[in-house]
């Protein structure tokens, strides 16, 4: 080989070397893929297989992905499990995509390298998961501004490295949970944390005492606008970093602490509307308070405290409606001072009366001016609120006419501007036509985004008010692009990830602040064309043709290598050939989930061997298998006389892939290659409880155990009914479906008949008849139409089944038609000694007869007399605690299958002559048991 071709032959090798290290890992690009195939309006540069080299918002570290920041796109789905996957990301938001909706998976609590998280207006609901406690290295934390309900977490105490941690605007509800003597953790335990946002809830009880001491650091503690009640906890004194205090409109009572005016940092505090009462607080020597408002409380002084015209920084003093007295003495007061608010007070004399200071007072509905003549009196009108009209000035230039959605910059140039709302929530002035507060507020977001090399040309400020409902201040911030007329998607998401991520730091008078960006529909723009720019062009094409030169030679390579590459990719797809015919309908659309190869899964199992089956049935046989990790799982293999189930089986796969619970089974992953269709789940030791109820498993299954397993049950049904988005109606609820775990916690399984109820405002799908015989809905059996409470019957049979460990039709007799007929509200145990298990009959079952009450409220013939399964997990919360056990505490037949085309004259399932041989349905699906 001569020298030229060796030259030739290490630039290919160089070449290739290049090329697959600028790809991103496989596990990575699975993940992603995973995360966001269901995702609407991804950003335009999301194509190809390699997002580390070119998708915005996507950041890597040797391959592997370790942010992901994508604000203020307009983005549309949910948040799936597959997020799990990304292992080695360090920071998510997914900010202002006000389309992303649903809950947070518990997963998202193995994404163990996790430093900021910030989901920020946007659509997400349900509770916080208390698996975010477990992301320890977590310093950034903001789910403000959406619609999760709920308690917060008491996990959340075991973040330790937490700066910042932002709950507010959402409808969270229950006490603020503080560590115990039981070891469990609680907010006290934050003594990194600089932020306590957690305003605008629903929180109740009183404010810790034990939530606050000496080794915080804590510059705000924001409460407001939330139903917290007792006294102000005198610990807030003891975190002397304390610069705002906000525990406005609440319910508070007592006096103030006279130990707060050990905050010498503190700038700003907020009391109003509540029912504090007492002294006025002595806050002399407050040197750094700014902004004080205690009004509509009762209060009483003799006199205006002379702090209130002396403290040195004070700009504003909000007093009205309380019970102050005496006189305003202003002979001296401080230049710093813009309002004074005494309103509805009882000041009888104001000193000086003549020469009185050039900022405002408010005394109307006080003695003072009630007197003659006082009306005219400036002090003494009601206070009007005025709008104020500032808006950016042009820069010494005429704007321009735009076209009808464009807006003249400060710099007079047309273009769209990303816009959204600047809110302070702790505003240290009162003066909102002072411009100036405006110009030191534009300067600072110019400075931060040229810091930053975002390409913004100017911003501009306006409509500046007061909310009158969250008492925060609000200005509408435009940022106009720089070199062409709009942002491309990098140019929105830096932006957004900027003030989404608090990167930049207001002027103080404006701080803590919070933004909540709009859509941004303009992406897409280049930008516009210079004399450089033609120049570049030239000197670009001259280099291409250089380039192509040698890139044409590789350029056959390069494509043979794709598409061995991409036949590798589709192989490992289970679903590329999936049929598109009506039996298997199209591929399943994933949002978590592994994907097994046949011969792993065999390895895992010891070939299938019969010491690793552990049930079977008309589907096939289930194995316990073990995988390299050392985890356990089921996996439900289906016999070949089976696999007509197609769509079940990705029904199956779609909806476990996307539901998360405690009391739900988990889907590992799945295969379907080699004709094979196999389900990986998590594996529940003790088995069905149908096993545990007939006395197969050996379990003692007392009247306790019964409670808690109905209570887990139940708290997934209602799960998959409230919170998941849209809702699933199970469909095969019965004995044989709920499996139980190491504790005897209830787990909901098999969901291959189970629809999602996609039209929730009809409230029912229309479909054909499905569900097993002795737990079918007699009202679905007759109309077709599945509902939610289709799955309440059901569960209502399962709740008698538990009472009696009766099958639901056994020997003919169908179990709520027996119940029903031996009931006798009137006896002891209502007369159900006859058919209640023995097993539970040894002690008095209490609670028993509100627990067959709430059944056979359940099984009522018609779906609007039957509760919700929301209603029932708390009933059956309330029967557990009056056996007095704490319901969230951890608890240490087959019957034939009934599937009916549909159409026709639909008799009731239940007729007396169906008793006579329950045979007579012939079981056409049977579930491995």
């Amino acid at each position: 080989m001569d020298q030229r071709h060796k030259v030739i032959l290490l630039q290919l090798l160089l070449f290739q070397v290049l090329l697959v290290a600028s790809q991103t890992d496989s596990r990575d690009y699975s993940a992603l893929n995973s995360l966001t195939q269901s995702w609407s309006n991804k950003p335009q540069s999301w194509v190809g297989q390699d997002p580390c080299s070119s998708w915005d918002g996507i950041r890597c570290s040797n391959t592997r992905i370790t942010q992901l920041r994508v604000p203020g796109l307009n983005i549309g789905g949910q948040l799936s499990s597959a997020i799990e996957s990304l292992s080695e990301l360090d920071t998510l938001d997914l900010s202002y995509n006000t389309g992303l909706t649903g809950t947070i998976p518990e997963e998202i609590g193995n994404m163990k390298k996790l430093k900021s998280l910030s989901l920020v207006g946007c659509g997400f609901s349900g509770p916080i998961p208390d698996s975010i406690g477990s992301l320890t290295q977590l310093t950034f934390l903001a789910l403000n501004s959406n619609r999760f309900s709920g308690n917060i977490p008491r996990s959340l105490g075991n973040l330790t490295n937490i700066n910042w941690l932002d709950l507010a605007e959402n409808e969270l509800e229950g006490t603020i949970p503080v560590s115990d003597d039981q070891g469990r953790p609680g907010l006290d335990l934050l003594l990194k944390a600089q932020h306590f946002h957690m305003g605008s809830n629903k929180l109740s009880g009183t404010i810790p005492e034990k939530l606050f001491n000496s080794s915080m650091i804590l510059e705000h503690v924001l409460f407001d606008h939330n139903q917290l009640e007792g006294s102000v906890p005198s610990s807030i004194s003891s975190v002397g970093t304390l610069e705002v205090l906000r525990l406005d409109k609440n319910g508070l009572t007592g006096g103030v602490p006279a130990n707060l005016n050990r905050l010498g940092k503190l700038s700003e505090i907020y009391l109003s509307h509540n029912k504090l009462n007492g002294s006025l607080p002595d806050f002399t020597g407050m040197n750094s308070l700014t902004y004080v408002d205690m009004s509509d409380n009762a209060f009483n002084a003799s006199n205006v405290p002379s702090w209130v015209s002396s403290l040195p920084e004070l700009t504003t003093v909000i007093l009205g409606q309380n019970q102050v007295g005496g006189i305003l003495n202003l002979s001296s007061y401080s230049e710093s001072l813009q309002l004074i608010n005494l309103e509805s007070n009882e000041i009888t004399e104001i000193e000086p009366q003549n020469n009185l200071p050039s900022f405002e007072i408010r005394l109307a509905n006080n003695p003072v001016c009630r007197e003659s003549g006082s009306s005219e009196n400036s002090y003494c009108k009601e206070a009007v609120p005025n709008p104020s009209f500032y808006s950016t000035p042009s820069n010494n230039c005429s704007p321009p006419p735009c076209s009808s959605d464009q807006i003249a910059s400060p710099n007079c140039i047309c273009a769209y501007p990303y816009t959204g709302l600047l809110i302070s929530r702790a505003l240290s002035f009162s003066n909102f036509s002072d411009a100036s507060y405006y110009r030191e507020l534009e300067q600072s977001l110019m400075d931060t985004f040229r810091n930053q090399s975002i390409p913004v040309d100017s911003v501009a400020l306006s409509n500046p008010m007061r909310n009158s409902t969250s008492d925060n201040f609000e200005v509408t911030l435009q940022c106009f692009p720089s070199q062409s007329d709009r942002f491309n998607s990098t140019g929105v998401l830096n932006i957004a990830f900027l003030l989404s991520n608090q990167i930049y730091k207001p002027p103080e008078f404006f701080s803590p602040y919070i933004f909540k960006g709009a859509n941004y529909d303009y992406t897409g723009g280049e930008p516009k064309s210079s004399k450089s720019s033609h120049t570049g062009v030239i000197v670009g094409a001259v280099v291409a043709v250089v380039v192509f030169i040698v890139l044409a030679s590789l350029a056959g390579m390069y494509a043979i290598r794709q598409k061995r590459r991409a036949e590798r990719s589709a192989g490992l797809n289970p679903f590329a050939n999936w049929e598109q015919n009506k039996n298997s309908g199209t591929a399943p659309q994933l949002k978590g989930g592994r994907w097994f190869a046949f011969d792993d899964l065999r390895k895992y199992t010891n070939n299938f061997s019969e010491t690793n089956t552990i049930g079977s049935g008309g589907y096939g046989q289930v194995y316990q298998g073990t995988l390299p990790s050392g985890e356990l799982v089921a996996i439900k293999r289906a016999a070949k006389e089976s696999m007509q189930g197609a769509v079940e089986f990705k029904t199956e796969i779609e909806l476990l892939s996307r539901v998360h619970h405690k009391n739900l089974v988990s889907l590992v992953g799945f295969c379907f290659e080699k004709g094979e269709q196999m389900l990986v789940y998590e594996y529940i030791p003790n088995g069905t409880l149908m096993d545990s109820l007939s006395g197969k498993s050996g379990i003692w299954m007392d009247w306790i155990r019964r409670l808690k397993v109905a209570l887990g049950a139940a708290r997934g049904l209602a799960y998959l009914h409230e919170l998941a988005n849209p809702p699933i109606i199970h469909r095969d609820i019965k004995s044989s479906n709920i499996l139980l775990d190491h504790h005897l916690n209830a787990k909901v399984a098999d969901f291959g008949l189970s629809k999602l109820l996609v039209d929730s405002e009809r409230g029912h799908v229309t479909t054909q008849v499905k569900g097993t015989m002795g737990y079918l809905d007699p009202e679905y059996y007759m109309t077709q139409q599945l509902t939610e409470k289709s799955d309440v019957y059901s569960y209502g049979v399962l709740m008698l089944e538990l009472a009696t460990a009766r099958r639901p039709i056994e020997q003919g007799k169908y179990i709520v038609r027996e119940v029903m007929r031996v009931m006798d509200t009137t006896k002891d145990l209502y007369n159900l000694h006859s058919i209640l298990d023995p097993t539970i009959m040894k002690t008095k079952p209490k609670g028993l007869e509100k627990f067959v009450m709430l059944a056979m409220r359940c099984v009522k013939e018609y779906a609007a007399e039957r509760p919700t399964m929301a209603e029932v997990v708390k009933e059956i919360e309330s029967i557990i605690e009056l056996v007095g056990l704490n319901p969230n505490s951890e608890s240490a037949t087959t019957s034939e299958t009934y599937e009916e085309a549909g159409g026709g004259n639909a008799q009731h399932p239940y007729r007396e002559e169906d008793f006579s041989y329950s045979g007579m349905f012939p079981s056409t699906r049977v579930e491995p048991q």
